[in-house]
């Protein structure tokens, strides 16, 4: 079965996968070189092609970080979730994924500065008295061993991930968990 899902950017996930060796070859069009919503969904296409070309490769075992490495690009698979109710001017109901909410709350969390946001669970506590859902979330982080200013990133990521959930999908956020599961070695 296949799953077709639009980025925030409209572009299908489909795209970007069948235009990963050419944009990786320096053949990009001029959306793809600006678009961050692109950029992120080529770095996790990247890192699951990756991760099963060396399945494929190993010919005994393989590495012991192989299924991690699978299971971190599969968990970042968009899957439509449950829906949660948005405010709207207009008569009538505005619903959004709980799944694409968790897209944009991640993408907000990566543009802090040695994060890398993995998984997010967003769940619906309540209903605002806007009409607007009020959220829980859970956003699992991995962070640079170069970033010598862990709290001072944390802290950022709070508040992108609060003020994005806010003026961007238009949720009440009740409450925001940030777990720190892992560390990285940055490049460069």
């Amino acid at each position: 079965m296949a799953v077709n899902y639009e980025l925030p950017c409209e572009r299908d996930l489909e795209q970007v996968w069948e235009r990963l060796d050419e944009v990786g070859a320096g053949r990009a069009d001029e959306h793809e070189l600006s678009c961050p919503h692109c950029r992120t969904a080529r770095e996790s296409l990247q890192a699951l092609r990756a991760a099963t070309d060396e399945l494929v490769a190993e010919a005994d075992q393989p590495s012991p970080d192989l299924v991690g490495k699978i299971m971190s690009a599969v968990r970042a698979e968009v899957r439509r979730g449950h829906m949660m109710r948005l405010p709207s001017p207009e008569p009538g109901v505005v619903e959004v994924s709980e799944q694409a909410v968790a897209v944009v709350l991640r993408f907000a969390a990566d543009a802090v500065t040695g994060i890398r946001a993995r998984r997010c669970r967003v769940r619906t506590v309540g209903i605002g008295d806007g009409g607007e859902a009020i959220v829980e979330v859970d956003l699992t982080l991995a962070v640079s061993l170069r970033n010598v200013t862990g709290s001072e990133a944390l802290t950022e990521v709070r508040e992108r991930v609060s003020a994005a959930a806010a003026a961007r999908v238009g949720l009440r956020l009740e409450r925001l968990n940030l777990i720190v599961d892992d560390v990285y070695e940055a490049d460069g």
